[in-house]
């Protein structure tokens, strides 16, 4: 029962990104509102409020009519202006930052929560429609229920407003890489504390998995999440040892081996493994931080190509991505996963000699030829080798890679290759 629950809030966490979520559940709210007005209108509460406050009471029922007329068409209008707006900002996003920031703003719940209010008052205003007769007398009316479509149109009158307002903020870059970064710093530092906590334990040795049986993935998709608590418990019970040769956020073939065991297992064992692993076919960063690495860098790239020529936006990311660095830097490599004080399993991590490579590559293919930008990734490593690390490799990552980008510099003007060298090697203490 324990894991069919762990399955279920799995599942719920990766539906609740999809643009759609949000909306249907409002959406189905709305509905069940308008069944629940209906009785509570059978018991007559629109003739005791009439009693005490007529002016809010509608008397006709042509105009009642009228009024939720207007109401439907005019929300109607702004849902789909509103949705106009959202696929106008994901085009915007995807042409002239990167088309990976796609699923961090579709998944942006306050858009989502907006367009199922949206829907919810149109399905909540035409089911009240319907119980309304023309030629009803004032008393019998559900006054109450088109009182309260009304009141609920003018709440989604000021969401509109709200939604003008938040939608133009975030399509600015600045607070798309907000975000990323705000999304990075939290699952960075969840896994930094989670490995303080378990220090002694993520020391110890884990066994040579060299000659383990391999085992291949039943489907294809990005490697997204595991049931940490469910397999611990599988390999608690059978005695064994896991170890997942594919990182996070890297996309899976089918049929592609990438776990490995202490000893054989069978296809029921193999498959109830599997079943505690998410492949998906998008990318999160509260899943994956790599990804906001990716991003940033892509905004950078982006921003550097000759049909966009911002520099200003690659100098402000390379700011974004020195402080994810100078955090990455307390992340040790090892790639064991506790649960309990107990270790039975390895997942296989993205190096942060291989991160840094990865960025670096791009940035200096798209940004070699900038002095300014050149200047900036300067600064950025020599910052990261006067930070603490966890590791006395990641200071010899960044010494590789910052001599790399010393020799690939390449400039029209001789001075400013003079220029940078020399402050490389002040800044190295020469």
């Amino acid at each position: 029962m324990k894991h069919f629950f762990i399955r279920i809030a799995t599942f719920f966490k990766t539906v609740q990104s999809k643009i759609a979520f949000y909306p249907t559940l409002i959406a189905i709210t709305g509905f069940f509102l308008a069944l629940g007005m209906i009785i509570i209108e059978q018991n007559g509460i629109s003739r005791k409020i009439i009693e005490i406050f007529p002016l809010l009471m509608v008397e006709d029922g042509d105009t009642a009519l009228n009024v939720l007329s207007t109401c439907i068409a005019g929300l109607i209008s702004m849902m789909v202006f509103s949705f106009s707006m959202v696929m106008l900002l994901l085009s915007q996003a995807s042409s002239n930052f990167s088309p990976r920031l796609l699923p961090g703003l579709i998944s942006n719940k306050r858009h989502q929560i907006i367009l199922g209010f949206f829907l919810a008052t149109i399905i909540y205003n035409i089911f009240t429609l319907f119980s309304v007769d023309s030629s009803e007398e004032k008393y019998t009316l559900p006054g109450f229920s088109i009182l309260l479509g009304v009141f609920l149109t003018i709440i989604c009158l000021s969401a509109f407003i709200f939604f003008i307002h938040n939608i133009s903020q975030s399509i600015q870059i600045n607070n798309i890489m907000d975000g990323i970064y705000a999304h990075a710093i939290n699952r960075l530092n969840e896994i930094i504390d989670a490995e303080k906590k378990d220090s002694e334990m993520l020391v110890s040795h884990f066994p040579d998995t060299s000659k383990w049986p391999s085992y291949t993935s039943p489907k294809s998709g990005y490697f997204q999440n595991i049931s940490i608590k469910n397999i611990t418990d599988i390999c608690r019970k059978n005695d064994l040892r896991l170890y997942i040769t594919s990182p996070k956020g890297l996309f899976v073939l089918k049929n592609n081996y990438i776990l490995k065991a202490n000893k054989e297992l069978d296809d029921k064992m193999v498959n109830r493994i599997f079943s505690n692993i998410n492949f998906a076919r998008g990318e999160y960063i509260r899943d994956n931080y790599t990804l906001a690495f990716k991003q940033i860098t892509e905004i950078t790239v982006k921003a550097m190509s000759p049909g966009i020529n911002d520099p200003g936006t690659a100098i402000n990311a390379i700011d974004y991505l020195t402080e994810l660095f100078a955090l990455r830097m307390k992340k040790n490599d090892t790639g064991v996963l506790t649960s309990n004080g107990e270790i039975y399993i390895k997942i296989a991590i993205i190096q942060f000699e291989e991160l840094l490579y990865n960025v670096m590559a791009s940035l200096r293919t798209y940004c070699k030829h900038d002095p300014i930008v050149v200047q900036k990734l300067i600064w950025m490593l020599k910052y990261l080798q006067e930070q603490p690390s966890v590791d006395e490799t990641y200071a010899a990552a960044i010494k590789k890679e910052l001599k790399v980008l010393i020799d690939d510099m390449d400039f029209d003007s001789k001075k400013d290759e003079r220029m940078l060298r020399k402050l490389a090697e002040m800044e190295n203490g020469s």
